[in-house]
């Protein structure tokens, strides 16, 4: 956790968690820590941890299941993708378009440099 960071602690605890579904650490269906767990692992409040679950169950990346836990969603890898997807273009495009500008990038220089990048990736590593 960024302590001194302007994003919220409860939301930097659910991007991690988006990220982890995104990246395939927790599938669908799959149980995640709970609650006092999270928050013992990192060292926040249960109640910012609840708040980071809320969060995520209005998002329909997570479901609670009174007396079991909460569940990682049926799509909410999809989810997740298309959240960081949207949140991509709103927050970070618009900057490195600024800078693509102010330094006479191209689109051909970074097709370039996607490929080379492609190439230096290690194998399985695919998710573009």
């Amino acid at each position: 956790m960024e302590f001194s960071e302007p994003k919220g602690i409860y939301l930097q605890i659910a991007d991690q968690i988006r990220e982890r579904i995104l990246r395939g650490e927790w599938k669908a269906g799959e149980r995640i820590p709970s609650i006092r767990e999270l928050a013992v692992e990192l060292g926040v409040n249960p109640n910012t941890v609840t708040r980071s679950y809320q969060k995520l169950v209005d998002r329909e990346l997570i479901s609670n299941q009174r007396g079991r836990g909460y569940f990682v969603c049926d799509d909410a890898a999809g989810r997740a993708l298309k959240e960081m997807k949207d949140e991509f273009m709103r927050e970070q495009m618009p900057g490195i378009l600024r800078t693509m500008k102010l330094l006479g990038i191209g689109p051909d220089e970074v097709a370039d440099e996607l490929a080379r990048s492609r190439e230096s990736e290690p194998k399985g590593d695919d998710r573009s």
